[in-house]
């Protein structure tokens, strides 16, 4: 819709503040009311999910071994929580659908063309990146803890510990893999260009590794598994960047559609 001056504009700018708050709170209340469902459901199974999550550790744990709770509450607690993560994750599709229905009306065509492909891409590559860390990470980095500890020392880990660590690994490799993401969007919004992000090839390389040493366990091994796909990641990112226009290029192109 245009006006008299010839300026577009949308329905959402036509529709009253608060009736943008009460869509926002309808929204909100099915994405919470869909993740309470979806924890329900999987409560029962919480044991048997657990033990599902620690099975990288526990089969590689030395005969007589095994994992302990250190708290009174742990045994109830650590499922509890991982009951109401996996719920956050599986019902991730529909909260960022329902976010992205409550801003999709305020976006030009050519936004709403690059979003939604980006939007979806960003929610497989977040799973594909916990389950990098689930199937590939950890039997490597599990493995190479328990056989480089003491004779004398018997690995009996809390599960509360474990979870905590588990969760801080899949969150940092689900954010990792979204760096071909962020790399469009940097292309697109005109912040940079494939050929600038090429030149800084080495400085990436660089400070992929550093990221894996922070946020990795101090071993070699975990730093590495975690930095190499960064790097990767950052490949694709600028490989598929070609192949996007600047934001303003097609703001342009519709303002002259228009």
């Amino acid at each position: 819709m245009t006006d008299a001056a010839g300026n577009k504009h949308s329905k959402v700018d036509e529709m009253p503040l608060m009736g943008h708050l009460l869509e926002l709170r309808n929204r909100l209340l099915k994405a919470i009311i869909l993740v309470i469902i979806f924890f329900a459901a999987m409560f029962p199974f919480s044991n048997e999910l657990y033990l599902y999550l620690s099975e990288p550790l526990r089969s590689l744990l030395p005969e007589g071994s095994t994992m302990i709770a250190t708290q009174v509450a742990s045994p109830f607690l650590a499922p509890f929580k991982l009951t109401m993560v996996l719920a956050l994750f599986v019902g991730m599709p529909f909260i960022l659908h329902q976010a992205w229905s409550f801003i999709a009306p305020g976006l030009y065509k050519s936004e709403k063309r690059l979003a939604l492909p980006l939007l979806v891409s960003s929610i497989l590559l977040f799973y594909a990146g916990i389950a990098f860390a689930y199937y590939v990470v950890f039997p490597l980095m599990f493995g190479f803890f328990t056989a480089t500890g003491p004779d004398q020392v018997a690995v009996m880990t809390d599960i509360s510990a474990y979870l905590d660590f588990v969760l801080k690994i899949f969150f940092a490799f689900g954010i990792v893999f979204e760096i071909p993401i962020a790399t469009l969007l940097l292309i697109w919004t005109g912040a940079t260009t494939p050929a600038s992000l090429g030149k800084k090839r080495a400085y990436v390389v660089v400070s992929c590794f550093v990221i894996g040493m922070l946020i990795t366990p101090p071993d070699v091994i975990s730093q590495t598994l975690l930095a190499v796909p960064m790097w990767l990641l950052f490949e694709v990112g600028i490989i598929f960047g070609r192949f996007v226009k600047p934001r303003t290029e097609d703001k342009n192109a519709e303002a002259d559609v228009a």
